[in-house]
């Protein structure tokens, strides 16, 4: 009765402890997958903006809004001269030594009010006049809430014939009266220039759209899920310059780079909270990290391929592994070993990823056996414990990561050779060599994040 009771109690303890070792085998397991949002590496960089607007660009819209009559005077009896001032030919434009020069071909049709008064009798009479001329206009150039500013003067006005009306046979000059009612107009046409090149030039729009264009989260690599996102955070501005026929505004984007694992991330850029600040030098300088992503599964078939052929163990006590699994729990990196052999069955290690810069492959620093693993090997295969085989077994869990590392890099050169995400947009850059920064797990994924460092310029060119 008391040897029954023995086995009874035996078979109980084989029992609990082959629950115990199965749950902490289950509590082992990788955690539910999930298509959450993994954010990592919140870098913040400088992006070149150089605004480039053509003066033929200009030209183009200014000839738009200043079209048919551009000065009407109705009004004889002020100063004995009405006029009517028309545009007859496009508006030119062209630069002079860092200015604007408009050249505008002008005709006017005046009336002109001419005679005497004299004790109490007036005799005049009214006579029209017709003039065709060039003006040209000298414009400082300046930038101010979004907008080029131009602060412009006169130069010259080039009668083709001087103004004169023929009296009794006779061709009288008639400048006299001309000249001052001109002084007029030459005020008026140098304000409408300004307001006109002023409306034209509002790239605030085209700015605005571009940074909403480029803010959108893009998908670098389909397969693995992964999302580069751009933030821009503020805007700077340099002064406007004017030279090789294009009026450029050295702008500077501040902003964040993210790399996102998992679902697409929202867009949080506001357009609208956007300020632009003026300075006088403009930072460049740009660090981007580009996401090399590889799953469990592949890693863990590359692994497996590694083992292939080869023993471990000494004399008659040897195992051989079929098979490798791997994936994350807590921060540290779970690995699978199916055995045959001496030991038929699976052991747990543990370890935390790392990366040699030579080979370009992961491997597992500080690797052991489980705990629940390391006691049963040192009950029943204390040999297969040592530290020997343990290092053997390490050096075989690794795989190389440069596929990926290609992969990451081709992800985002091509958005840095004239890439155009929208009319008028294009996208510049260059980048240092990558350098590898650092491995970060996720339930679905092993991530090695790769930076770099550069310049990038997004060139707005072309008015619409």
């Amino acid at each position: 009765m008391k040897s029954k009771f023995i086995v009874y109690i035996a078979i109980a303890a084989l029992f609990l402890s082959g629950c115990s070792t199965a749950k902490r085998i289950e509590a082992l397991k990788p955690e539910p997958s999930n298509n959450e949002p993994v954010a990592f590496e919140n870098s913040t960089s400088f992006i070149n903006l150089p605004v480039t607007i053509s003066i033929a660009d200009i030209e183009t819209q200014v000839n738009k809004l200043l079209s048919g009559i551009i000065y009407e005077d109705k009004n004889i009896d002020d100063d004995n001269i009405s006029m009517k001032v028309w545009k007859t030919a496009p508006i030119k434009f062209s630069e002079q030594k860092g200015r604007l020069q408009t050249i505008v071909p002008i005709k006017i049709i005046a009336k002109v009010k001419y005679g005497v008064s004299a004790l109490g009798v007036s005799l005049y009479d009214t006579r029209e006049v017709n003039m065709n001329g060039i003006t040209t206009f000298n414009s400082k150039i300046g930038l101010t809430n979004w907008k080029m500013t131009t602060s412009t003067n006169i130069e010259s006005l080039e009668w083709k014939e001087n103004p004169s009306i023929s009296i009794g046979g006779q061709q009288v000059n008639v400048s006299y009266l001309i000249n001052p009612a001109v002084k007029l107009f030459k005020s008026e046409i140098e304000n409408e220039l300004d307001k006109a090149i002023s409306k034209t030039t509002d790239f605030k729009p085209q700015v605005l759209e571009a940074l909403e264009k480029i803010s959108e989260p893009f998908l670098a690599n389909e397969q693995y899920e992964t999302w580069f996102k751009l933030t821009p955070i503020e805007l700077y501005v340099t002064d406007a310059e004017l030279s090789k026929k294009q009026i450029t505004m050295e702008m500077g984007l501040k902003c964040t780079m993210q790399t996102v694992v998992g679902q697409k991330p929202l867009k949080t850029f506001k357009k609208e909270d956007v300020i632009l600040k003026p300075v006088s030098k403009m930072p460049d300088k740009i660090n981007v990290v580009v996401a090399a992503v590889s799953t469990y599964e592949s890693a863990s078939k590359i692994i497996t391929k590694n083992f292939k052929g080869q023993e471990f163990g000494n004399g008659s006590k040897k195992v051989t592994v079929q098979k490798v699994e791997l994936w994350s729990k807590e921060g540290k990196m779970i690995i699978a070993l199916d055995m045959t052999g001496s030991i038929n069955g699976t052991i747990y290690l543990s370890g935390y990823p790392s990366y040699n810069t030579v080979t370009n492959e992961i491997y597992f620093d500080k690797l052991d056996y489980l705990l629940t693993t390391k006691s049963v090997l040192l009950k029943t295969a204390n040999w297969l414990a040592e530290g020997t085989i343990l290092r053997k077994i390490q050096d075989n869990c690794r795989y190389s990561i440069k596929e990926n590392l290609d992969d990451g890099k081709k992800n985002i050169t091509p958005y840095l050779d004239n890439y155009s995400p929208m009319p008028g947009i294009y996208i510049n850059g260059t980048l240092d060599d990558f350098e590898f920064d650092k491995i970060t797990l996720t339930n679905k994924v092993i991530v090695a994040f790769i930076k770099s460092s550069g310049k990038m310029s997004l060139k707005i060119d072309g008015m619409k």
